[in-house]
């Protein structure tokens, strides 16, 4: 099984990416947050952990290889459990991804079923199965923080926007996320990424305290 791939970006939809490996290029599914993050990146070079399936019935005889790609292993390790819920299949599953994983389980840790219910294909019946089957499995996904050793919400969409942005720049996770929440405990007026993400590097910077 091919669980991770390192290759030149040759093409990106919506949906997919082709991936070119030496002489090989393979086609690669992809949730929704992983197109938006690899957008603009065509010609470089990027590495994506890797899963296989079959699509198709095993009793027409038409069964179809695909490989499906993620940002990190962790990703990959969410959409395992994920896709654990009854009705939720690879390509639905992919298709409602449109958001950063750590989002998507705060909200099912915290039962937020008016953010999932948004998620494309979900809708208000979906919402709740994933609530009531995934609560309390997908706490090491979630984007939480500690205050005086007591466990913090998930972020708000905005510090999880900001959250991929500095990773999109280089920085780590848990640096940037130490990072956001400092700049929001100084600055609490903030609201948006836009704002966030200058003044975290100021603050990083010591530029701004």
């Amino acid at each position: 099984m091919i669980v991770q791939i390192e290759g030149k970006l040759v093409s990106l939809d919506e949906a997919s990416c082709w991936v070119q490996v030496g002489a090989v290029c393979y086609e690669l599914m992809l949730p929704g947050y992983a197109v938006n993050r690899l957008s603009g990146q065509a010609g470089s070079t990027v590495t994506l952990c890797t899963m296989e399936y079959y699509e198709g019935t095993l009793g027409g005889g038409n069964l179809v290889p695909r490989m499906v790609g993620f940002l990190t292993k962790e990703d990959r390790d969410f959409f395992d459990i994920y896709t654990s819920v009854k009705g939720m299949g690879i390509k639905k599953g992919l298709k409602s991804l449109a958001m950063p994983i750590e989002r998507i389980a705060g909200a099912i840790e915290s039962g937020d079923e008016k953010m999932l219910a948004t998620l494309p294909g979900v809708g208000k019946k979906m919402a709740q199965m994933m609530i009531a089957e995934l609560k309390g499995k997908l706490t090491a996904f979630a984007v939480e923080t500690q205050t005086e050793g007591q466990p913090r919400a998930a972020f708000a969409t905005f510090q999880t926007e900001a959250l991929e942005i500095l990773i999109a720049w280089g920085e780590k996770r848990a640096e940037a996320m130490e990072l956001i929440e400092l700049t929001c405990r100084r600055h609490p007026e903030i609201k948006t990424a836009e704002q966030l993400v200058p003044l975290a590097y100021r603050v990083k910077q010591g530029i701004e305290v």
